[in-house]
Parts: structure tokens; sequence; C-alpha cells
């Protein structure tokens, strides 16, 4: 398998890009766990509620505890703190449900802030990088000899701008078929430089 080009210029440009990509997710991540963390701290609030919820809860419920000692009107005393002491469950409970809602937003903002911009780059990244690989694996198999260079040629043929073929010979196509190999190996450079690979050694 060929990660990189043997063309020194196209191999620097590809290592500068994986180096970009890893740089690019570092500050997305970075910036994912900045927004997750900046939100999270929302639940601040929420944990007062609970707090007082519970505190709430726990004295009205030792009053009536207390009260219901009382003789005479002791157990109705007992009875209203006790209900009174459900508002203190409920203040509890909705603190604990905002929690858990911003717990849920800050996870939810925080991947959508890291994940969206990567995975769009990443794609790009991906298509670029997995296309050369495959290509110049796939060609490099055919650089074991000069003959093979033909095929090259070909390629280019159907492939390269017509300013570039011009730029080889006024007819590249009956010089390929004439078996020019001067022309030939020209056209093979063109597609070989295109696919970032080295002609065969010794042509």
């Amino acid at each position: 398998m060929r990660l990189y080009a043997d063309a020194p210029a196209r191999r620097t440009r590809q290592i500068l890009s994986d180096v970009f990509m890893l740089l690019w997710l570092g500050v997305w991540v970075y910036a994912g766990r900045q927004v997750h963390d900046t939100v999270d701290r929302l639940r601040a609030p929420a944990d007062s509620i609970t707090s007082a919820g519970r505190s709430v809860d726990g004295a009205l419920t030792g009053a009536g505890n207390q009260a219901g000692q009382l003789p005479l009107v002791g157990d109705q005393l007992k009875g209203w703190l006790t209900q009174a002491a459900g508002s203190g469950k409920t203040l509890q409970s909705a603190g604990t449900s905002m929690a858990e809602t911003v717990d849920t937003l800050a996870v939810v903002l925080g991947l959508a802030t890291a994940l969206v911009p990567i995975l769009i780059v990443l794609a790009v990244w991906l298509y670029v990088r997995v296309r050369f690989v495959r290509n110049a694996t796939r060609s490099q198999r055919f650089i074991d000899a000069g003959e093979d260079l033909d095929l090259f040629a070909l390629r280019a043929l159907a492939t390269q701008p017509m300013r570039a073929l011009a730029r080889v010979s006024d007819d590249p196509a009956g010089a390929w078929r004439r078996q020019d190999r001067d022309v030939i190996h020209r056209l093979a450079l063109l597609e070989l430089r295109e696919q970032g690979l080295r002609p065969p050694p010794g042509t």
C-alpha cells in the first residue's frame, strides 16, 4: 500500500494535509469540550433547587415528627407539616429534572460543536487520501518495467488536458501508435506525475 507520493513536493503537501487534519480534530474536540463545560455550569441553579427542596423536605418532615408528639393537636399538625413537606419533594424533583436536562443539552451541544466541522473536513480529506492510495497502489503494480510506460502513456492520452498533451507533441496519439519511445516516455511521465509516482528504474 502506497500512502504517500514519490514526488517530494506532493508528498510534502500530503504530510502537511495529514498534520492539518490532526490539528483540526484537536481544535474542534477542544472547542466541543469547552462548549460542554460552559453549558454544564448552568446546572448550578438546578443543583441549588434540588438542595433547597431536600432541605425543606427534611426540615418539615422532622418538624412533623416532633409535632406528632404533642397532645391533642399533634397528629393534625404532623399531617399538615407532612403535607407541606411534599412541596420540598416537588422542588427537589424539579431541580433534579432540570439538572438532567442541562446535562443532556451540554452533551448534545458539545458533540454538535465538535462533530459537524470535523465530519465535513474529514469526509473531504478521506476522499482525497483514499483515492490517492487506491490509485497509487494499483498503478504501482505496473511500474516494474519500461514496457509498462505504454499503459501510462495511453492513460495520459485519455485523461490529461489538451494543453498538456500539446506540450509533449503536436500529434501525441499518432506518436503513441508509431511507438515513439520519447513521446511515450513523456506522456507516461505526465500521468505518473499526476499520481505522484516515479517512472520505472532505467527509463
